[in-house]
């Protein structure tokens, strides 16, 4: 059986906000409904992926904010992180996790640079929406065995 990860609530506190910086990331418009002004849904999609996030009003509970580490996949950490900084996004100098990918545990989790051997999955770049949930663009040039 298929199981495709299809959608991510995230929890903002002005949804117009985020609509208009999503859309200046480049995300597509996918929904804007309003039933009324207790609901309302956005989602949108980012280039190239097959997963949305989905925020608005009457969606979650969740404090705005809330996430932490949203994962983009780019073929050119450099490259995409230079499009979304000339588009106007707070992001980070690229970096690698000094004890590998996604460790926190270390007492500075954070190098600066690529990663020194230039592997799949160990170079990244940062940014946060309005609200600070955070994101992440990792760099994937070649897919482990098994992924597509």
């Amino acid at each position: 059986m298929d199981m495709k990860l299809e959608v991510l609530v995230i929890s903002v506190s002005d949804v117009d906000r985020a609509k208009a910086f999503y859309e200046k990331l480049g995300f597509r418009l996918d929904i804007d409904y309003s039933a009324n002004e207790k609901f309302r849904v956005i989602q949108l999609t980012p280039p190239g992926s097959k997963a949305s996030i989905i925020f608005g009003k009457g969606i979650t509970s969740a404090n705005p904010g809330s996430i932490d580490h949203l994962v983009l996949a780019v073929d050119d950490v450099e490259a995409a992180r230079g499009d979304l900084a000339r588009r106007g996004v707070d992001i980070s100098e690229v970096f690698h996790y000094a004890g590998g990918p996604f460790n926190d545990a270390a007492e500075k989790p954070r190098a600066g640079g690529r990663d020194p051997q230039n592997r799949s999955y160990y170079s990244f770049a940062s940014f946060s929406d309005p609200d600070g949930n955070g994101w992440l663009l990792q760099e994937i040039k070649e897919r482990l065995p098994g992924r597509v």
